[in-house]
C-alpha cells in the first residue's frame, strides 16, 4: 500500500484499516462517501462428470452431515487429492 493513506481511515497498510473498520460503522462516515459504478465480470465453468448413482447418493448423504452442498464437498474432496499428487 505504501505511503498512501485511505481517506477515511487515514490508516496506510490494510492491518490498520481492518483495526479501524473492526471499531467502526459506515454510518459514521457516510457523508465522507460517494457512489461509486463499475463492471464485474465473473467467469465460472461448470462441468459435468458422471457418476454411478449409489456413489452419488453417498456424497449427498455425507454432504448433508457435514451441512455443505455436493458440489462444495466434491470441489473440497478434489482439491485435497491434487494437492496430495502436487506434493508427491
Amino acid at each position: 500500500m505504501g505511503k498512501n493513506k485511505t481517506p477515511i481511515s487515514c490508516a496506510d497498510t490494510y492491518q490498520t484499516i481492518g483495526e479501524y473498520w473492526d471499531n467502526h460503522d459506515l454510518t459514521e462516515v457516510w457523508d465522507q462517501t460517494k457512489q461509486a459504478e463499475f463492471d464485474v465480470k465473473i467467469q465460472s465453468v461448470r462441468r459435468y462428470y458422471p457418476l454411478n448413482s449409489d456413489l452419488s447418493n453417498k456424497i449427498a448423504i455425507i454432504a448433508q452431515k457435514k451441512g455443505v452442498s455436493t458440489e462444495t464437498l466434491l470441489n473440497l474432496w478434489v482439491q485435497e487429492k491434487i494437492n496430495q499428487i502436487n506434493l508427491a
